[in-house]
């Protein structure tokens, strides 16, 4: 009879898979033995692997440009990393390796934008995409960036009155302007609170930025909050809005870039099925067939990969401190954290991630429930796409540590990293995995310890 962990999971899943695999029973991420990791640093644990982050990057501009390439496309492909996913330094600086272009979000973006330009690590043609709602600081750190000579930044328009705001240039602007999007039938409401009514979009370029010296319209942003999937929907908001694309450059013959904001999905399950190659071409070609048909020429594409771009390099790793059989159906196992605090979307959204254990693939397994330390009822997590339930290997004296696999976007800021955690459950370490360019040998670096008990206590102002 199979009954050992690691007959469930292949089973269940083709597996082993590109980034996972398992060597005398031990999970292997990217090649690298976890339980090395483990031994050297402890946990609870944050992982980022660099290499994953280029491969991502690589990946989605060959399949733009194979797609173009099949169709004759004669517009540009520019790949932008949205910053809100992960801003921190060793992400950006590892992204910014393979020629591609920034979104910020908000004022203090700017100000990492000015710190890699001092850092070398990027130019002043390159593109910035300024989008989110305008606040007096915010227009006043993209206006000094445009003001300092960053020719291609494009700060993107919200809604109507922020032009107003931008009268301070010395430079001539370039502008785009968001579409505020129809939302799927089960959101709560109709129209995204972002962007500027489709109706309502010729009408304000002419009123107000046609003729005028001080800008210059040259995107058009349309941005789905659920990605780019291949739903009836999703094909309809982009038939929309090429025809606004077209009203526009009748009227403005600048216009030349379409963004498609709104990213690919990551893999979430063992189980995940997405034909990246097949949702590229078919964007490519129906943008390239709808301008054939309207006699004008193809837009830059630019798309804004956040969570596909950093996403899939991140893990978490956990030990299982203790096994507590609340009932007869129901046996929690303790992670030495805290969900609510290290992985936020799990609680906030009820965001799955693809959960394995580290060691211990010989053994049984049963179903589980994954508690966290905080007191909080919430701080749990229940189960796994595959079967609607957690199965781990069975507790038999040995030490027990599991992992959550593409966690590398948002965990940090939404959680808070390096402030006050719920219940002041501390922030973990977080280490950087990466390779040597020679022998391809990886090597590891601590990033950040384990938050303190002083650093919470001076936040907290004893």
């Amino acid at each position: 009879m199979k009954n050992k962990y690691i007959d469930l999971i292949e089973q269940t899943f083709e597996f082993p898979q590109d980034e996972f695999s398992v060597v005398d029973n031990e999970l292997n991420f990217h090649d690298v033995p976890l339980m090395d990791i483990i031994k050297q640093y402890g946990t609870p644990l944050k992982v980022t692997y660099l290499p994953k982050i280029s491969s991502q990057i690589n990946r989605a501009k060959r399949m733009f440009n194979v797609a173009m390439a099949k169709v004759d496309y004669k517009g540009s492909y520019n790949y932008c990393y949205c910053t809100k996913s992960s801003h921190f330094s060793f992400v950006l600086e590892e992204a910014l390796k393979n020629d591609i272009h920034l979104e910020t979000s908000s004022a203090y973006d700017i100000h990492i934008v000015n710190a890699l330009y001092d850092g070398g690590l990027i130019d002043k043609d390159r593109f910035i995409i300024c989008n989110g709602f305008k606040r007096p600081q915010y227009v006043e750190n993209i206006v000094n960036l445009v003001n300092s000579g960053f020719v291609n930044t494009i700060p993107v328009l919200d809604n109507k009155e922020e032009l107003d705001l931008f009268y301070d240039m010395n430079k001539r602007c370039k502008l785009g302007i968001r579409i505020a999007a129809e939302e799927e039938p089960k959101f709560d409401f109709y129209t995204s609170r972002l962007g500027i009514r489709y109706n309502d979009i010729v009408d304000f370029y002419k009123a107000k930025i046609k003729g005028n010296k001080r800008f210059e319209l040259k995107m058009l942003h349309f941005f789905i909050n659920t990605g780019i999937k291949d739903t009836a929907y999703y094909w309809n908001e982009l038939n929309k809005c090429l025809g606004i694309y077209y009203e526009l450059k009748k009227v403005c013959p600048e216009l030349d870039s379409l963004n498609i904001g709104g990213g690919f999905p990551i893999k979430n399950t063992l189980a995940f099925d997405y034909d990246y190659e097949y949702m590229t071409e078919e964007i490519v070609a129906q943008i390239k067939n709808f301008c054939a048909q309207m006699e004008i020429a193809e837009p830059n594409i630019f798309t804004e990969f956040g969570s596909f771009t950093v996403g899939e390099s991140g893990a978490a790793l956990f030990s299982i401190i203790n096994q507590k059989q609340q009932n007869d159906r129901e046996c929690w196992y303790m992670i030495d954290s805290s969900f609510m605090t290290t992985l936020p979307d799990t609680w906030g959204i009820n965001q799955r991630y693809i959960q394995l254990a580290v060691n211990n693939w010989d053994k049984e397994y049963q179903r589980v429930f994954l508690g966290g330390l905080t007191c909080d009822s919430e701080d749990y997590y229940s189960s796994e796409t595959h079967a609607n339930a957690i199965f781990l290997p069975k507790l038999n004296g040995e030490p027990q540590y599991i992992g959550f696999f593409h966690t590398g976007a948002y965990q940090e800021s939404l959680g808070g990293f390096g402030g006050i955690q719920h219940c002041l459950t501390p922030s973990p370490k977080h280490i950087i995995i990466d390779r040597d360019k020679g022998d391809n040998e990886y090597y590891t670096r601590l990033f950040a310890k384990e938050q303190s008990y002083r650093s919470m206590l001076r936040i907290l102002g004893y």
